[in-house]
């Protein structure tokens, strides 16, 4: 049999794809653009037929038909890797549930932990010889899919072609079942907009970031708006390697910033785990040989990260306690966000030969009763989530400034941070830390 032939005779309507999941099934839903429209929906149609479907996915964008036509959980749990905003929606409506992990450690959990009966996913349609590509969702799908019983593909035409070094594609031996589909555009994030207190911070950072570095931005403003003004800088020579590629790295191309061609590892590509943008970066993307995608426990790990000689490092955070605890996915109990690759590469980039990494936040934000509230607490007591340990926060930035954490005692760490902290707010940081004993009086 040809692999037509065999394309042919795995093809399936979506209602007929999902008479594959059983009551009790674990079902995986992928992640961003991978996320599979019709077959969701064709499950949702399913709810009186069915009970106690798990779903798993993570950063997804699109309705979850199954979830919004069962809000009592009679039939469909959803549970999510990391949270979008759509989902932070559900989460606060108790129709989400979050599990916590490491990105890199994802593919790990499902090659060792879990069960995954029934995979769904959208790629690209089958090549002339018989492969899908995950086009720009890499990151975790390779492992999901050789660890489910059945996997079920939903086709889009519009989905481009990605290179990769390993594990970016399936083959249609390794398929239960296809479905094709009409062509859907592909989901586009426009770049956020920059504050004046984003673009002091991206000041600061910016300075410390020198010819040749690779780059890895995190999601948000506050690393957009670094990106943007590396474009506008006169830094040359710079490399990727990120776990999402963003807008901000197509205007740093752009503007011939981005060579790769002082790599120690990967020379002259540019890696990155997954893309999310608008469509003018999946243009770039498309069959580019200077831009490959790789699994997520490549791209993240801090080893491989090591081995890339002044690697850079930028996230953002929800808050910092004066001992340096980075919260940066939850405001006490609501769940914001997740860990995804904040401290892999936090880690990574500390062991890069010349890498430095940036934690970076505004000062302040408003609450919903419109009071100003310091971002740097003086402890963390509300069931705020630390994602990145004390021991592992480095360089903390605001508009007031950039200081370094590392090596630092409690006292020290206090009194750095409390000079970066809004002015208005100074004064009780300084008292707290008094009562803390984390103080030194001058």
């Amino acid at each position: 049999m040809s692999i037509f032939d065999e394309y042919r005779a795995k093809l399936r309507t979506p209602d007929e794809a999902v008479r594959a999941v059983k009551n009790g099934d674990w079902v995986e839903l992928g992640y961003c653009n991978g996320f599979p429209v019709q077959l969701e929906e064709a499950l949702a149609k399913r709810k009186k037929e069915l009970t106690d479907i798990k779903l798993r996915g993570y950063l997804l964008f699109n309705p979850l038909r199954t979830i919004e036509a069962d809000p009592d959980s009679e039939a469909f749990t959803y549970y999510s890797w990391f949270l979008s905003s759509y989902e932070r929606k559900l989460w606060e409506q108790g129709l989400c549930h979050f599990s916590p992990m490491l990105f890199r450690n994802l593919p790990e959990y499902y090659r060792r932990y879990l069960n995954v009966n029934v995979a769904m996913l959208t790629v690209t349609p089958m090549d002339r010889h018989g492969y899908f590509n995950f086009s720009v969702n890499c990151a975790s799908a390779k492992a999901v899919l050789d660890c489910a019983d059945i996997v079920i593909l939903e086709v889009n035409e519009a989905m481009p072609v990605v290179y990769g070094g390993h594990d970016e594609c399936i083959h249609i031996s390794e398929v239960e079942m296809v479905v094709e589909g009409a062509v859907r555009p592909m989901l586009q994030v426009p770049s956020s907009e920059s504050s004046d207190a984003d673009k002091m911070i991206a000041d600061y950072i910016v300075k410390h970031i020198s010819n040749g570095a690779n780059i890895q931005l995190g999601i948000g403003s506050l690393p957009d708006t670094v990106g943007r003004m590396i474009a506008k800088s006169d830094l040359r020579d710079l490399g990727i390697h990120t776990e999402m590629l963003s807008n901000s790295f197509l205007e740093m191309y752009k503007e011939g910033k981005i060579t790769n061609k002082l790599k120690s590892i990967n020379k002259q590509k540019g890696v990155f785990g997954f893309a999310l943008g608008s469509k003018e970066l999946y243009e770039w993307v498309t069959e580019n040989p200077s831009l490959v995608t790789c699994p997520i426990d490549y791209v993240n790990s801090p080893a491989v990260l090591s081995s890339l000689d002044n690697m850079v490092s930028v996230n953002n955070c929800i808050a910092v306690d004066l001992y340096g605890q980075v919260c940066a996915e939850s405001s006490g109990i609501r769940q914001i966000s997740g860990t995804g690759g904040q401290l892999d590469f936090l880690t990574g980039a500390f062991d890069s030969n010349g890498g430095n990494a940036f934690i970076c936040m505004t000062s302040t934000y408003k609450n919903k009763e419109g009071e100003l509230k310091s971002r740097i607490m003086p402890t963390f007591t509300n069931g705020d989530i630390i994602t990145d340990p004390r021991s592992q926060a480095f360089n903390l930035v605001t508009e007031y400034g950039l200081v370094n954490l590392a090596g630092k005692n409690v006292r020290e760490r206090a009194e750095l941070l409390i000079s970066i902290a809004h002015p208005d707010f100074r004064e009780s940081l300084v008292a707290a830390a008094e009562h803390q004993k984390i103080w030194k009086k001058k």
